[in-house]
């Protein structure tokens, strides 16, 4: 994990600066008396993708989209190898080693823990993204844009140099542990039994044991890949465990597009910068789903609930928080006021957009770029594309406190004798947008507490529904299932119906369509909230169908047990003995037939 979190921030040290799009040349000489004027009436402003010729802008493309995604990718697949092992292995020792009872506090104990890594990490990502992408490189007085731009890249190679670190010295103490543990509460018997011999059996039974564990080695890898097929077989023949793998692809489609873009919603959404959307993930939201994947655990253990007590509170939590999802797609802001995109040059919303609504008669004459992105802010609170856009005649300061004047688009939407100036930066969103904000993190804070107490009881479920012998198969199957299907694909196809939405794409660098600089809010919400509905409507209907089954073999095994019992009632007591040996073992496997439940 330590060596892939190094190598994904190789591609910052191996390409060029960041250049981010701009429609005007900045200076970066304080002392400068040089007068920007973003609109002229006799040049040609022309689109950055008709300037390059076929070969050049060839070229560029071959630098620009060059083979660095093989790290990030490389990085990636070695930081999975190394945190597949985790879950299901740690979790079979974990449940081989612990009391029954014990169980469910202890895998919320981990998962809660396993929280905390999230949160810093949100935490830590905030602090980055505030930090300009190339410091150290540039000359930060130079960058006219700031952290709360759609523009700006935070130090993200950051992050994983320090995360690859901690992991790197994490890694020492697993060295140490033991290979395995005695059963938790038969500690006393097997030291009482062996602990008077143990010294000898190390002085001399060492080359012995050297020698069976070996033999056992060779044997469990041979066994083990001639029962593969068999095993494979027995476990999705199992129904209750089937449906439950089922169940955890809907769900983790649904959060891993939800929290994938939940940032992204955030800023466009509630206004809200980048970084400040990841502060309150890391800060309100992953504590509230550690406090409920505990609580989870607690009450399980508390009230010593079984398999069908698990999945009632599993269903109860689920359909509740659900509910909380459900009523935050009616919470939303205006869409931000940009002239030409979300509303018109007059001020009238409503507005089809097309590349000829960012041109007007204030900006006719400036042979302005419809392509670049480059907002401005004026004082009456609407956010233009570009100072050219805005008909801005001069301009004065550098950097990041440059100002544009004259601008007449501005006094259009004003009126006589006030100020027609306009500043660099998208202006910011109503005092009613941030009471809005507060609805819907408190709403999503709730939910995410409720639905993360229903974790630890689901994973018993799916704990108590398999065989001992196919449990780390069992959990190894529902790691790659779940990651591969439910990891992958959501961020695509989330991706794709989100960028439909986009009202204003950006320029790359060689021309052509970049990232989206501005979307459709109300679209943006109505997509990406009501696609989560989804997932989690149909995890609520297999659920249901989940407890039926449950609840129809308990029956079904309570029935045969009590069946057994009075058959060996009925026994004679002289060969009774021998009558209840053989039962009870053909019980046994009729029940390691069926499930554990």
């Amino acid at each position: 994990m330590a060596f892939g979190s190094f190598i994904i921030s190789l591609p910052h040290f191996l390409q060029d600066l960041y250049k981010y799009e701009t429609s005007v040349t900045h200076s970066i000489d304080a002392n400068s008396t040089e007068t920007i004027l973003p609109c002229l009436t006799n040049h040609s402003m022309t689109d950055t993708d008709e300037t390059l010729d076929l070969e050049p802008k060839a070229a560029c493309e071959q630098a620009v989209g060059s083979s660095m995604w093989i790290y990030v990718f490389v990085g990636n697949m070695l930081r999975g190898i190394g945190e597949t092992p985790i879950m299901p292995l740690g979790v079979s020792y974990l449940d081989d080693f612990s009391k029954e009872e014990n169980t469910p506090f202890y895998l919320a104990c981990i998962n809660t823990v396993g929280i905390l890594g999230p949160m810093f990490g949100y935490m830590l990502g905030s602090f980055l993204a505030k930090i300009y992408v190339d410091v150290g490189f540039v000359d930060l007085e130079s960058v006219s844009i700031n952290y709360k731009d759609s523009r700006w890249v935070g130090a993200w190679w950051l992050g994983f140099i320090a995360t690859g670190t901690v992991a790197l010295l994490s890694s020492i103490p697993f060295f140490f542990l033991p290979r395995s543990l005695p059963k938790q509460g038969e500690e006393h018997i097997h030291n009482h039994i062996e602990l008077s011999s143990l010294a000898e059996q190390d002085n001399f039974l060492a080359d012995e044991q050297e020698q069976e564990e070996e033999k056992e080695k060779q044997v469990s890898i041979r066994e083990m890949a001639k029962e593969f097929v068999p095993s494979l077989k027995r476990l999705f023949r199992n129904s209750i465990y089937t449906l439950m793998i089922l169940t955890y692809l809907v769900v983790v489609n649904g959060f891993i597009g939800l929290i994938t873009f939940k940032p992204k919603f955030l800023e466009q959404t509630y206004g809200q910068s980048a970084s400040k959307a990841t502060f309150l993930i890391g800060v309100l939201n992953l504590p509230a789903v550690a406090l409920g994947i505990i609580t989870g655990g607690y009450v399980l253990k508390r009230f010593k609930l079984g398999v069908i007590g698990a999945a009632r509170v599993a269903i109860t939590t689920t359909v509740t928080s659900f509910c909380l999802l459900a009523v935050q797609v009616f919470l939303h802001c205006d869409n931000a006021e940009v002239a030409g995109l979300t509303v018109s040059y007059q001020g009238d919303s409503h507005v089809s957009y097309n590349q000829q609504t960012l041109l007007s008669q204030c900006n006719a004459g400036c042979s302005c770029s419809m392509k670049h992105w480059d907002p401005v802010c004026s004082q009456n609170g609407m956010t233009y594309v570009s100072p050219c856009l805005a008909g801005c005649q001069t301009s004065t300061g550098v950097g990041r406190n440059m100002e544009f004047h004259n601008c007449t688009c501005v006094g259009e939407m004003i009126t006589p004798g006030m100020n027609m100036s306009t500043v660099l930066g998208q202006c910011t969103r109503s005092s009613n947008c941030d009471r809005m904000f507060k609805i819907y993190m408190a709403l999503s804070v709730v939910g995410s507490f409720i639905s993360a107490c229903g974790g630890t009881p689901g994973y018993i479920v799916l704990l108590r529904s398999i065989q001992s012998d196919l449990k780390a198969l069992a959990l190894g199957m529902q790691t790659l299932i779940v990651r591969t299907l439910g990891g992958i694909p959501p961020p695509i196809y989330f991706g794709v119906l989100i960028d439909r939405t986009c009202l204003k794409w950006g320029t790359k660098q060689c021309g052509g369509r970049g990232a989206c600089r501005l979307y459709d809010a109300n679209t943006f919400r109505v997509t990406y909230l009501g696609l989560i509905n989804g997932f989690y409507f149909l995890s609520n209907i297999l659920w249901v169908f989940l407890y039926f089954k449950i609840v129809k073999r308990h029956k079904k095994l309570a029935l045969r047990n009590q069946a057994k019992e009075n058959g060996l009632e009925g026994k004679g007591e002289a060969n009774g003995r021998a009558s209840i040996s053989i039962s009870i073992t053909k019980g046994k496997d009729d029940t390691d037939k069926e499930s554990t439940i």
